[in-house]
């Protein structure tokens, strides 16, 4: 499973907001309620949250296997 939990932490971190990520980066809201729940989202997004937040994929996401283990 892909977890998103790195996301809020690293947008906390830069001081950028959900408000920000719509207005500015084109990120709906639906696309933040899918982060949230750490459901599928495209890999266009993960570009533009990358570029948005100045920061790479493992910044804002981690794969933990079935048994829970951060990969």
């Amino acid at each position: 499973m892909i977890k998103f939990d790195k996301l809020w932490i690293t947008m906390d971190k830069k001081g950028v907001s959900t408000y920000q990520l719509r207005e500015q980066c084109g990120i709906d809201s639906k696309t933040i309620r899918r982060l949230r729940a750490n459901d599928n989202i495209e890999t266009k997004t993960l570009n533009k949250l990358c570029a948005a937040l100045d920061c790479k994929l493992d910044d804002i996401a981690e794969y933990i296997d079935e048994n829970g283990i951060i990969v």
